[in-house]
């Protein structure tokens, strides 16, 4: 680890600690801006500290990557204080002449107009609109600025309710595995070598449930989420059962 990020490492934990620092003594919901799955595996290394208060993370939205810590809980403090997130529906303005986007188009584009990465959750693409999740107090700079994307002008409006954003729908796979190992489920669903899921590993790619994933021959449990970063992540549902040749069935959800 270079100094510069082992500096920035230790100003998030510094961070993560204020803030429950904050809201244990001062009696009020404290939240930091969104992590992505680097920032939540440092989050989960400082947990052990700050056991005196509870937490929560959330996306906006059920399977989000990127998270929002919030600090507190109804049991402590008597009342609800919502997670300061909002979503942002961005459309091509004339559809027929628009670009083909990618996530990377729309988040370049967010970034050139100075906005902080913190402030920005995940971006759901679909066909040619997209779905932003960020933070109450980037919203609507956002809605004021961002009007083109490349070269395809764009209009953003506030989402008045999750049940307006179209529901993200897995790809149902089921393969053949001789264990649960996490090496071998990765390399069948990704179509990848033994060889290259281990650089993966050892490239700390590889993420379950929002933690770094260093140990290649951990087992799958049902209802983990599986992420392998540049390629997607997935969710193992279960296990079927096993063949007469020892093979176990299992289905995996993959979003791409």
């Amino acid at each position: 680890m270079g100094l510069e990020s082992a500096k920035e490492e230790l100003q998030l934990k510094n961070r993560i600690k204020d803030l429950a620092d904050k809201s244990f003594q001062q009696n009020i919901y404290t939240f930091t801006g969104f992590l992505g799955l680097s920032e939540q595996d440092i989050f989960w290394q400082v947990v052990g500290d700050i056991k005196y208060t509870r937490y929560e993370l959330w996306g906006g939205v059920e399977n989000a990557e990127r998270k929002v810590v919030r600090f507190g809980a109804e049991e402590d403090l008597g009342y609800v204080e919502e997670y300061p997130i909002v979503c942002i529906h961005i459309q091509p303005v004339i559809e027929k002449f628009a670009d083909n986007l990618s996530h990377r188009d729309f988040l370049g584009a967010l970034m050139n107009l100075g906005i902080e990465r913190s402030t920005l959750g995940d971006i759901k693409i679909t066909g040619k609109e997209a779905y932003l999740f960020c933070l109450e107090s980037i919203a609507e700079y956002i809605l004021t600025n961002l009007d083109k994307i490349k070269h395809t002008s764009v209009k953003c409006t506030l989402v008045e309710s999750i049940a307006d954003i179209p529901a993200e729908e897995p790809e149902h796979m089921e393969v053949l595995l001789p264990s649960l190992r996490m090496d071998v489920c990765l390399a069948k669903v990704y179509n990848k070598s033994r060889g290259d899921i281990l650089e993966y590993f050892r490239g700390k790619k590889v993420y379950v449930n929002g933690r770094l994933c260093e140990n290649n021959s951990r087992l799958l449990k049902e209802g983990d989420v599986v992420n392998l970063r540049g390629f997607g992540k997935f969710i193992f549902t279960g296990t079927y059962y096993e063949t007469k040749k020892g093979k176990l069935r299992v289905e995996v959800a993959i979003f791409r």
